[in-house]
């Protein structure tokens, strides 16, 4: 996802800075705009650092005469605008809330806001008499009848040596605020979250190795969505060809036993553990030390693997574990022996023999298995699925009574 931060003139511009950084935490990319104002007391060059964007910080290109450079910064407000799930303006000043509220645009933010289809938060900053000046809350009531969320200032000392309202929000409020536009609730603040994605890796001599065809894509989508909720969330992986999401502290593994190892460390941190990767079943018995020539047929010995499931059911105290099975017969018989075997709290199975689901698709159907509840999720993306499986991870928590306050 990505949002643009639009910065207006005020002493709390300083303030985006965090503000960038804390919405990098949750995976959120961030554009960030500058008014005129707003670049007298932060510059450019400090949110282009933070956030490896462009900073917009005008209407028009330079006056150099490139009239092709010029033409595409004229309707880059239009390219952003439809590219954005989110606009967010923090320091929203008294000034920029009359142009929004007016439906002035004058310059690269105001234009912005007006051709956006996207959620508006706006995070109002200023002094406390500007703050409850009668065409300010006027402004205020226009914008929210437009469905503009406002987030309110707090009361305090003031730059300006005043007290009372008009001190910017604290900066997680405002973070939450455009969570919640975004439609991800913060309802995993304060859980570790453990997920193992991937594939896993068994070698057979120095240049080919056993695997399958996971793409890690189901696990990272998860990891990210949790971030998104508050999480933290600690990510251990396979060789996957996918970025990590936002601040998920990644532990990279190859082999089962060291996916094992990983899982097993970080276990006692954690308070859900949701385990995605595709780990291999069985490895050879014993790994060439040199490439093994072609010479016509030959036998490989294979052993079964680590059991990580079985493994984290012996050690988990208050954990909620969730586990997931890709089946191509008897889909919802064998996931309910692994449930009852493997002492999970939830597990999530998908038929992988139907094309275009699953392995090496952004798509994936499913359906979430526990103790007391059956949820079908049909067709839909990853995406749609992780937040569905994380759903039941937050009903779990609240019906045990641990989840984190």
């Amino acid at each position: 996802m990505k949002i643009a931060l639009g910065v207006s003139g005020g002493i709390a511009a300083y303030k985006a800075a965090e503000i960038v950084r804390l919405l990098q935490d949750r995976g959120i990319h961030v554009q960030v705009v500058m008014t005129a104002a707003a670049q007298e007391f932060v510059r450019p060059l400090t949110f282009a650092a933070l956030s490896g964007e462009k900073v917009i910080t005008g209407m028009f290109g330079s006056a150099s005469g490139d009239e092709q450079a010029n033409v595409e910064s004229a309707i880059e407000h239009i390219a952003i605008a439809q590219a954005i799930d989110a606009l967010l303006v923090a320091p929203a000043t008294a000034d920029l809330l009359a142009r929004f509220a007016q439906g002035i645009a004058n310059d690269f933010l105001s234009t912005l806001y007006l051709a956006t289809t996207a959620p508006v938060v706006v995070a109002p900053a200023m002094n406390v008499n500007m703050w409850n000046h009668a065409a300010t809350q006027a402004n205020l009531e226009i914008l929210r009848k437009r469905g503009v969320r406002i987030v309110e200032p707090g009361d305090g000392y003031l730059a300006c040596g005043m007290t009372g309202a008009g001190r910017l929000a604290e900066n997680e409020t405002i973070v939450a605020a455009v969570m919640e536009a975004l439609g991800a609730t913060q309802d995993l603040a304060g859980e570790t979250v453990l997920v193992t994605a991937g594939p896993t890796r068994e070698k057979i001599d120095p240049v080919r190795y056993l695997t399958n065809r996971s793409s890690g894509r189901m696990g990272y989508a998860i990891a990210e969505a949790a971030l998104r909720r508050g999480a933290r969330v600690l990510l251990v992986s396979g060789p996957t060809a996918i970025a990590a999401p936002g601040t998920a502290e990644v532990s990279p593994v190859e082999t089962a036993e060291e996916m094992l190892a990983a899982v097993l460390k970080l276990l006692p941190e954690s308070t859900v553990v949701i385990k995605t990767a595709a780990v291999a079943d069985f490895r050879p018995k014993a790994a060439a030390g040199q490439k093994i020539k072609r010479k016509g047929e030959m036998t490989l010995e294979l052993e079964p693997t680590a059991d990580i499931l079985a493994a984290v059911a012996r050690r988990k105290t208050s954990q909620v574990v969730v586990g997931f099975a890709a089946e191509t017969e008897n889909v919802l018989e064998n996931a309910r022996k692994k449930l009852a075997s493997k002492s999970l709290d939830a597990i999530v199975v998908n038929d992988v023999s139907r094309a275009g689901i699953g392995f090496d698709s952004d798509r994936n159907a499913v359906t979430i298995i526990s103790q007391s509840d059956v949820v079908e999720v049909p067709e839909t993306s990853k995406w749609e699925v992780a937040h569905r499986v994380l759903d039941q991870v937050v009903k779990l928590r609240k019906l045990r009574g641990t989840l984190a306050r």
